[in-house]
């Protein structure tokens, strides 16, 4: 019985509090805990597949980058138009920081995460790359948020474009580039195109919902400048300096900022 009482005043005082919360607050509050929910799913589904030797690790890991930053912008739609709507989105990518500092500073740990985000599965990995990438998630939504084509670009190049172009390399990238044996033609065609292409198809789905307005016309040459842009950086033999997570969304944000602007026109 007593119980019974304590779970029935908590569940009241939190119905109250529901209740009593703005609309906007509420819609970003649940939006949150859908993105969240999602993004731990996304990763533990895959750390199975790795576990369990059904998908190989270096193909787990870039799966998880591609679709990361995709299905996260693909998310932004759920949350209001209210003005603390992108800080709610900025949780996702916090908590996950905060996730991969706790495992990558070996506060804890998870071996299952480490094998499926990292290339050599050591925990220390997990503060380089996967971690400048979601830090490139959560400076996107607070600086750029859905209103702005420019993150929109520079994640679906970050994500897509080269994401895809490792997965690519890796299986047909035997011919190398003449200025960087680490990178391929094949690699480097791949994301040209799947940068191009996952770019173009997320500027029409945020069109699509009225947030920002394109101009097909001019946007596919300046998408396609762009596209060239990122991988040009990207081939350059330069990641034992600055990882691609940085160079390729900070590249594409400075190109996009001077071709679109604040609205793709």
């Amino acid at each position: 019985m007593r119980r019974r009482l304590v779970l029935g005043v908590g569940t009241s005082a939190v119905a109250a509090l529901a209740a009593s919360a703005p609309p906007a607050v509420l819609q970003d509050g649940v939006a949150t805990l859908f993105a969240t929910a999602g993004a731990y799913a996304l990763v533990r589904s895959f750390d199975m597949l790795t576990e369990r030797r059904l998908l190989e690790k270096s193909l787990s890991r870039k799966i998880v980058h591609v679709l990361s930053g995709i299905l996260f912008m693909a998310s932004w739609p759920l949350y209001s138009n209210s003005t603390g709507a992108r800080y709610f989105a900025a949780v996702v990518p916090f908590l996950n920081s905060m996730r991969l500092l706790t495992y990558g500073l070996r506060i804890y740990t998870d071996e299952a995460l480490v094998k499926s985000v990292s290339r050599e599965g050591k925990p220390e990995e997990l503060l380089r790359g996967p971690l400048y990438y979601v830090l490139v998630l959560l400076f996107s939504v607070l600086v750029f948020w859905r209103e702005s084509p420019i993150g929109i670009v520079s994640l679906s190049m970050m994500s897509g474009g080269d994401g895809f172009a490792d997965i690519v390399g890796r299986r047909y990238g035997s011919v190398k580039l003449p200025f960087n044996e680490k990178k391929s033609w094949a690699g480097s065609i791949s994301m040209f195109i799947s940068g191009f292409m996952v770019s173009a198809i997320m500027l029409f789905y945020f069109s699509s919902f009225g947030y920002i307005h394109v101009s097909w016309e001019e946007a596919f040459g300046k998408l396609a400048f762009v596209a060239l842009a990122a991988t040009i950086v990207e081939c350059i033999p330069v990641t034992d300096v600055v990882d691609d997570n940085i160079s390729v969304p900070l590249a594409t944000m400075l190109v996009a900022f001077l071709l679109f602007g604040s609205n793709t026109q």
